[in-house]
């Protein structure tokens, strides 16, 4: 089922939705990010990855510093229409740390 951009649930998150980065070939788990209406309607638009960064209060685009940019080859939504899943080709690692992911630290038990 297709969905629209006005279909997406906002007004849950405080105007924000997390968003999965999945690398589009091997399906592993780059990154979790947030988006809001006006950065997902980016990501439609340029075709890359866009967020709503909270720490910094704005817009971003992944790699516009780094060079790391993601193509977004498909975009999924959740059944609740308040999650979203970036289905990407990475030019680089994901994670400000250099490493390819950014889920590369376990939890000590």
């Amino acid at each position: 089922m297709k969905k629209t951009i006005e279909e997406i649930d906002f007004a849950k998150g405080d105007g924000l939705i997390p968003v999965i980065v999945q690398d589009v070939n091997s399906k592993e788990v780059l990154t979790l990010a947030y988006t809001n209406k006006e950065s997902l309607a980016l990501t439609q638009k340029t075709g890359n990855s866009w967020f709503w960064s909270r720490s910094r209060n704005k817009l971003w685009m992944k790699g516009e510093e780094s060079g790391n940019t993601q193509k977004v080859r498909e975009i999924l939504v959740d059944c609740d229409s308040d999650a979203i899943i970036y289905l990407v080709e990475p030019a680089g690692p994901a994670c400000h740390t250099g490493e390819r992911v950014c889920f590369h630290n376990s939890l000590e038990k």
